[in-house]
């Protein structure tokens, strides 16, 4: 398997395409380690570590899991792909129950289309909704328990709107990755090919997805 991959090395379509994988990846990481305006970043890790040795060690590092890092430590990046997946999930059970959505489902490449712009509104909206209440929680006290230090500096309405507004933008950009990686899905099939356990194909953009949404930096 190792000399196969080597060998898809030498295509030049293949290995832009592996180039832009990795770039994707490395760009979720920048975003993921940018903490948000107003965040101080100092006062941040001092409270993940106190928190890390406390009675929720196994919570915390259960986000820390399935947030790749970003969310506890306020970063641009910090609402992740979640809003994107759930909207996702309700628009696909909503064609049960709308009638219109049924319609365009049946409707082909044209109603795929509505159906992902539906699913991008709502995915914002909850991005918004999610990242309000992750610095309403930060502003509080509440997201890190225990932990006495201002990780918000500022908490004025105007402060903690911009970054309500950043990890918005934040969540929008990954849902524009994600959209990235899954139409070139079936670009990716013979590279898809080559990882243990994955089936080319869509399921390969989901196992990218799951990366970029676990990988964490030393």
């Amino acid at each position: 398997m190792l000399s196969a991959f080597i060998s898809s090395l030498r295509t030049v379509d293949l290995r832009r395409k592996i180039l832009f994988t990795l770039g994707v990846v490395i760009l979720y990481r920048v975003g993921a380690t940018i903490p948000s305006p107003g965040v101080n970043y100092k006062n941040v890790h001092q409270c993940i570590e106190q928190v890390s040795g406390g009675a929720g060690a196994q919570i915390y590092s259960l986000i820390n899991l399935f947030s790749g890092g970003a969310l506890l430590q306020l970063t641009v990046f910090a609402v992740g792909v979640m809003p994107y997946i759930t909207a996702s999930i309700i628009v696909q059970l909503l064609t049960v129950v709308i009638p219109r959505f049924e319609q365009l489902r049946k409707e082909g490449q044209a109603g795929q289309a509505k159906m992902t712009q539906y699913t991008r509104y709502l995915a914002i909206a909850l991005a918004i909704l999610q990242a309000t209440s992750i610095v309403a929680l930060a502003a509080n006290g509440g997201l890190l328990q225990g932990c006495t230090l201002d990780i918000i500096a500022d908490q004025s309405i105007f402060a903690l709107v911009i970054i309500v507004l950043v990890m918005t933008a934040g969540a929008a950009l990954v849902m524009w990755m994600g959209e990235l990686v899954t139409e070139r899905a079936d670009e990716m099939k013979k590279f898809g090919g080559f990882i243990p356990g994955i089936r080319p194909g869509k399921p390969t953009a989901y196992y990218l997805r799951y990366v970029l949404s676990r990988i964490t930096l030393p």
